[in-house]
């Protein structure tokens, strides 16, 4: 007889949308900053930032290879767990290798911050032992944006963690939040988000809209100037931001259920094509779907 579920999950747990045929392995609860207060992700009591003990994700480990079988891909949750210091990771990574030798990706999410203590040849060591992506959060690279919504980043130090990444083999994901800027920022957060992903050259760049399934209390009560952008506005931020990427072979995505209007395509490649949808958004174009708001419930 097995243990189900063979992972102790302390909910709610998040992943990327990529992520939906992944094995979740909770090796760490919450997320160590959890200052942002454009995010409800982790604000439950019980999502407390706590790492699990080595023992108890050895444990789960064997009770997924038993309960599994082959399992081809595994994130790393919570939203923090590149925290954990790297001997810590590199113990997680071999344990994966030695009970689920048929692992072929590992992903986290990682907070820049996250990195400041780990050197791109550990870095580059966890990725031998199958760490190959990391999805990072920059959300803004305006760093007015980045101060009013407490995200402890600034341009620099996000593009400085990107940059460490890229040297070390490991691909990156980058998220942008459209909006977040709010009216008053929106086509300086807009420029400098594109500016930060021009430095970085990502793998993967994203965009998601700003959006709130409770309340939006705590991001005004640190910025009290906000004010949410329009469906209008928001495509209109968009139409800057891709105007101004000069990518050489990233992978862009805009299809998070928060956006109004679905882009996908390779930068620059596609960049005139996405643009054209935009404008035609823009125009009422029929052709172009937007999503109703009913269809951006989360």
């Amino acid at each position: 007889m097995f243990a189900y579920p063979p992972v102790n999950y302390i909910e709610p747990v998040f992943r990327p949308p990529s992520e939906a045929n992944s094995l979740i392995l909770q090796v760490t609860n919450g997320c160590s900053w959890n200052n942002c207060t454009f995010c409800e992700m982790y604000t439950a009591p019980q999502k407390k930032f706590r790492p699990k003990s080595q023992s108890e994700i050895e444990e789960e480990i064997k009770r997924c290879s038993a309960a599994l079988g082959n399992v081809r891909r595994i994130f790393l949750a919570d939203g923090d767990a590149m925290a954990l210091s790297f001997k810590r990771l590199k113990e997680i990574l071999l344990a994966i290798r030695k009970y689920l030798p048929t692992v072929s990706r590992v992903s986290s999410y990682c907070l820049p911050r996250n990195l400041k203590n780990k050197s791109v040849e550990e870095l580059a060591e966890l990725h031998d032992l199958g760490l190959n992506l990391l999805y990072v959060g920059a959300e803004s690279g305006n760093d007015f944006v980045l101060q009013a919504v407490e995200k402890g980043e600034s341009f620099r130090t996000t593009a400085d963690a990107l940059i460490k990444i890229k040297q070390s083999g490991i691909k990156s994901s980058v998220m942008i939040i459209n909006g977040l800027g709010g009216v008053t920022h929106s086509e300086q957060h807009a420029i400098d988000s594109a500016r930060l992903a021009n430095e970085v050259q990502p793998d993967y760049l994203a965009t998601l809209v700003l959006y709130f399934q409770h309340t939006d209390q705590r991001l005004l009560e640190s910025y009290p100037e906000f004010k949410m952008s329009s469906q209008r506005q928001l495509i209109e931020e968009m139409r800057i931001f891709i105007s101004h990427l000069e990518l050489k072979k990233t992978i862009f995505r805009s299809d998070h259920a928060s956006n109004y209007l679905v882009l996908k395509g390779v930068l620059n490649k596609d960049k005139d094509k996405l643009l054209q949808m935009i404008e035609g958004a823009l125009n009422q174009d029929s052709s172009i779907f937007l999503r109703s708001e009913s269809l951006r419930g989360l």
